[in-house]
């Protein structure tokens, strides 16, 4: 759902980014994702959409092109207000789980939290409660190696949401995942969307694009629309 007169909370105009010597991994990107939606994103492997989603990540800088996140100019940020630009405004899940193995599920949660300024016993409750939507609060204890994949991808997912950023990008968050525990983890990452907020997914699968509210594919770098 587009909430109507809501502004973008992307708005990239002619992304382009060169690799030396020639790479031209992603050529002149125009999109706009507003509060609300929930993209797919997809491509064949070396398309350019994992460089399209570190660019709107801000784990990379564009070549050329212009990018507000959430009205806020980034585009030649620094790399001091590139990191609190993601702390403050994106949540990142990625196919990789990435959890700290010697923390606790809760723990690596909490961390996460941590990282965007939410600290003791407010970080402890929000921790608790998101790993109780995505099921996983009898495992709060346990350490990550001892948990399923659908297991950690949720725990992943949670520690993603947990402070409720306005952005939400996914880069293949089911790769990993049977068809059951993948269908439980796009649920709830399409759960998250809202008024205030959405979710850009990078997907091979078609069945999960079909859930999106519009899907984007890249092709030798370029953006074309559905």
């Amino acid at each position: 759902m587009t909430l109507s007169g809501a502004p973008p909370l992307i708005a990239a105009s002619g992304l382009s980014k060169r690799y030396p010597p020639n790479t031209l991994a992603l050529r002149d990107a125009t999109l706009q994702v507003h509060p609300g939606e929930a993209v797919a994103i997809v491509g064949a492997s070396g398309s350019g959409k994992s460089t399209l989603l570190a660019l709107l990540g801000l784990l990379d800088t564009p070549t050329t092109g212009h990018y507000l996140l959430d009205a806020i100019d980034v585009t030649a940020a620094t790399d001091s207000a590139r990191t609190s630009m993601r702390r403050l405004k994106i949540g990142f899940v990625f196919q990789a789980f990435h959890l700290v193995p010697h923390l606790s599920v809760l723990e690596n949660v909490m961390l996460g939290l941590s990282i965007k300024g939410v600290n003791g016993q407010r970080a402890y409750d929000v921790a608790r409660e998101q790993l109780d939507q995505v099921g996983l609060l009898h495992r709060e204890h346990a350490r990550p190696q001892t948990l399923s994949g659908g297991e950690q991808q949720r725990a992943a997912i949670a520690r993603a949401l947990a402070s409720k950023p306005p952005l939400v990008l996914c880069d293949e968050p089911s790769g990993n995942l049977d068809s059951h525990n993948s269908a439980l983890v796009i649920k709830q990452i399409l759960a998250s969307v809202s008024s205030r907020s959405a979710a850009v997914i990078v997907t091979h699968d078609q069945q999960i694009a079909a859930q999106c509210s519009r899907t984007i594919f890249v092709r030798d770098g370029l953006l074309a629309e559905a």
